[in-house]
């Protein structure tokens, strides 16, 4: 079970700049689906991936569906060499993205966040119009899937009482 609160205050407490998306995200503007893991877009600065490296390591990152016991070592030339992460942690699952399909890296999707308040804090998430554009890039059945409710959501933001 991942415990959804203290992942992200693990990121925020260490400054990590990340955006949420997928599922959480989704949660954040009032999708009633539930998510199993943390997706965000990260920063790939240098200081970023150093603080997300400190932020996540007192839980032992590991690659997520590798046979335990294979070589993974974490820290900032892991994440400088790679783009895209699922890991399991002692806290739960949490996929580090550089880009995503149909939106990109952090600064591409930064000008398309809102701020929203998930466990007592404040997170960068995807406006729910580039959060429907993605999942349908993406274009897993269980994003397809979600798509239809994102899109009430979004009529009910924009409609006259939105």
């Amino acid at each position: 079970m991942t415990d959804f609160a203290a992942l992200l205050e693990a990121l925020a407490a260490n400054d990590v700049q990340f955006i949420l998306i997928g599922g959480l995200a989704a949660a954040a503007h009032g999708s009633a689906r539930s998510t199993l893991d943390v997706d965000v877009v990260y920063e790939r600065d240098l200081a970023n991936v150093e603080r997300l490296v400190k932020a996540l390591a007192p839980y032992g990152p590991y690659r997520r569906g590798v046979p335990p016991g294979l070589p993974f070592r974490w820290g900032r030339e892991t994440l400088l060499q790679g783009l895209n992460f699922t890991l399991t942690t002692t806290l739960g699952a949490i996929d580090l993205l550089g880009e995503i399909a149909g939106g990109g890296s952090y600064h591409a999707l930064r000008d398309h966040t809102v701020s929203l308040r998930l466990f007592g804090r404040d997170y960068l998430c995807l406006d729910l119009p580039t959060l429907i554009h993605v999942k349908r890039a993406a274009g897993r059945p269980k994003d397809l899937e979600a798509i239809a409710e994102l899109e009430i959501l979004l009529e009910q933001q924009d409609g006259p009482n939105g």
